[in-house]
């Protein structure tokens, strides 16, 4: 029995350790107040803290200096649900760095340094229902695919950024959207604002501070107006401009209806030379015939 008990220590305790691992082992300077929550806010941390718990579903790090996400973190944390990044120094988001969190329910990386949400950035992360992004003064550019996949995200926060203007196109995969915050941006109101704008009105109901909370500057005299003030008409100078797409549409067009054109001249060439051909040589049959 004693040599059963020896010989099963070494197992017992590797056992332990990882269990430890796993649940019960809290990083330095971090609290713990269960098994599945780690709050590391405001200890002055300047990456991710090491030793944090495989099975953790609550994580907490607000209020510190993180400057990089590793592109690999989500995936050893595939139980995480609630992730706070909020109020520290992330400048970029590494494109698929939050792609494997499948499990992720709710994000903020409001109040960082972000300048741009690039394509793929989430890949498809279909469980995240809230997303912040606000409060990032430099993020100026959103990638048109960057927030493709969030088929269950219902709340996106991107006010008080630096964003002048937004393609629709980034609006379109979010299907269960129900709230989007835009308002303290410096938005432009020209003719790349216009599709927005027609967005917005049709989808006022979910925008928390209505037409009147977001505002534009106007592009002739640069003041700043409510839009609420403002309707379709205010951009019907838009209507006459074509984009670079516009223009390689209406090429393309006219090279496939000059092709289409060509290719019908020399069928009815050809038809009418074959009749021709056709005709003379029933003339020639009958005039042998008459002799």
């Amino acid at each position: 029995m004693l040599l059963c008990i020896n010989w099963l220590q070494p197992f017992l305790a590797l056992l332990s350790s990882t269990l430890l691992t796993r649940g019960h082992n809290c990083p330095s300077s971090c609290l713990c107040p269960d098994h599945h929550t780690v709050d590391c806010t405001g200890q002055g941390l300047t990456r991710l803290p090491d030793s944090i718990p495989l099975d953790v579903r609550r994580l907490l790090l607000s209020n510190n200096w993180i400057s990089l996400i590793p592109s690999d973190f989500l995936v050893l944390y595939s139980d995480l649900v609630y992730l706070d990044l909020r109020n520290n120094s992330l400048s970029e988001l590494e494109p698929g760095t939050l792609s494997t969190s499948s499990r992720l329910v709710f994000l903020d990386l409001g109040s960082n340094n972000l300048t741009e949400i690039p394509s793929g950035t989430f890949g498809e992360s279909r469980s995240l229902i809230k997303l912040r992004l606000g409060n990032n003064p430099y993020l100026s550019m959103v990638r048109e695919d960057a927030f493709k996949g969030l088929t269950s995200l219902r709340e996106l926060e991107l006010e008080r950024n630096g964003l002048a203007a937004l393609d629709i196109r980034v609006l379109e995969p979010l299907s269960s959207l129900r709230m989007l915050r835009l308002e303290g941006n410096p938005w432009v109101c020209n003719c790349h604002f216009a599709k927005l704008f027609v967005w917005l009105t049709e989808n006022r109901h979910k925008l928390p501070t209505g037409m009147e909370g977001i505002e534009c500057s106007l592009p002739l005299d640069g003041r700043v107006v409510p839009l609420s003030l403002l309707s379709e008409e205010s951009f019907q100078a838009c209507r006459g401009n074509l984009t670079l797409t516009d223009y390689l549409v209406v090429i393309f067009s006219g090279i496939s209806v000059s092709v289409a054109a060509i290719m019908a001249s020399f069928f009815l060439a050809s038809t009418v030379h074959c009749f021709q051909r056709l005709s003379k040589g029933s003339k020639g049959d009958e005039e042998e015939g008459n002799d």
